[in-house]
């Protein structure tokens, strides 16, 4: 054993066999307000957060650079966040599985809290709409209970926060046209050729 070796093994010995997961630690405590984390999907890297009561962000990291995604979280949930991926990992498995075509429905809890008034009913209407199925941005204004107010609901999915989970991508212009998307337009075909919705 060279010289090097026998000096790093001694300092070895004196380091604590496994270093604590801050994010478990800092949640455990009390301290942690919004998890996040970066995750690759076939519609490029997403930025994924929530709160302890359920996701609060989706992001596409082209669109929306993580940077500006927890600048608006710190401003519009909280500032104490931190990149903790094992709180994650329920929703990015089912991601993964959903990406893949084994999930039909996300069982993903969802932090309605920080969403008010009409965007919440609007997004919770939009959350109904099963795999496979499509709403035109009239039924999403009737199902948040203001049948003519079409496009406030068009605005309201236009600032959709969990694309994907909350399935905008679902809801189509009066007649079929797809209509626009958060991601582009070239996401919303991806997803709804994923679903079966487009050939």
């Amino acid at each position: 054993m060279s010289e090097i070796e026998t000096m790093l093994r001694r300092a070895a010995a004196g380091l604590p066999e496994a270093v604590p997961d801050l994010g478990a630690r800092a949640e455990a405590e009390g301290l942690l307000d919004v998890a996040y984390t970066s995750v690759d999907s076939p519609l490029g890297s997403l930025v994924v957060a929530a709160t302890p009561r359920g996701l609060v962000r989706v992001a596409y990291a082209d669109n929306e650079p993580a940077d500006e995604v927890l600048e608006e979280l710190a401003a519009r949930v909280s500032p104490r966040m931190l990149e903790a991926r094992p709180r994650l990992d329920p929703v990015l498995r089912e991601l993964d599985k959903y990406f893949a075509g084994d999930l039909r429905r996300f069982e993903t809890p969802i932090d309605w809290s920080h969403l008010a008034g009409f965007t919440r009913k609007v997004l919770r209407a939009t959350a109904r709409i099963g795999f496979g199925d499509t709403g035109t941005y009239r039924s999403v204004a009737t199902g948040a209970g203001s049948p003519r107010a079409v496009r406030a609901a068009g605005n309201a999915l236009g600032a959709n926060p969990m694309p994907v989970i909350v399935p905008c991508h679902r809801v189509l212009r009066t007649g079929g046209a797809l209509g626009g998307y958060t991601g582009g337009i070239e996401r919303k075909q991806f997803l709804l050729r994923l679903e079966g919705v487009l050939e």
